[in-house]
């Protein structure tokens, strides 16, 4: 049974930065493409990253790109996402998710973490 399982979400202050976790079990981690996504209250789940299964191509939405860093660590069953100069419409629940490709849409990837929040005060 796939799992996946956010970490390193909180409160934030304007300008601050975050570093997301997404600990992954249950196949073999580095055959599968990451990605993260945000849902914001009232909005719907919006593509955020990606990256492919050896690490060596990442994809960002253009709403992030420079400020967001998408990386993972096969050795460790691991994703994470590198959020710096935070802002308040950062604010949302961030996921992870598992599929076969990297892509943009939500359902493309057939496993998803609960979510874990980012709160960014200004």
């Amino acid at each position: 049974q796939v799992r996946l399982v956010e970490s390193g979400g909180g409160l934030v202050q304007a300008g601050g930065s975050l570093r997301l976790s997404c600990a992954a079990s249950g196949r073999t981690f580095s055959s599968y493409a990451m990605g993260w996504f945000r849902q914001a209250p009232g909005k719907e789940r919006e593509f955020v990253a990606t990256i492919n299964g050896n690490g060596r191509s990442t994809y960002y939405a253009d709403s992030v790109k420079g400020r967001f860093t998408i990386s993972r660590d096969n050795a460790k069953n691991a994703a994470f996402l590198q959020i710096n100069s935070l802002e308040p419409e950062n604010t949302a629940l961030y996921y992870c998710a598992q599929g076969i490709s990297c892509s943009a849409v939500v359902r493309s990837y057939d496993y998803w973490g609960q979510g874990i929040q980012v709160t960014v005060s200004s």
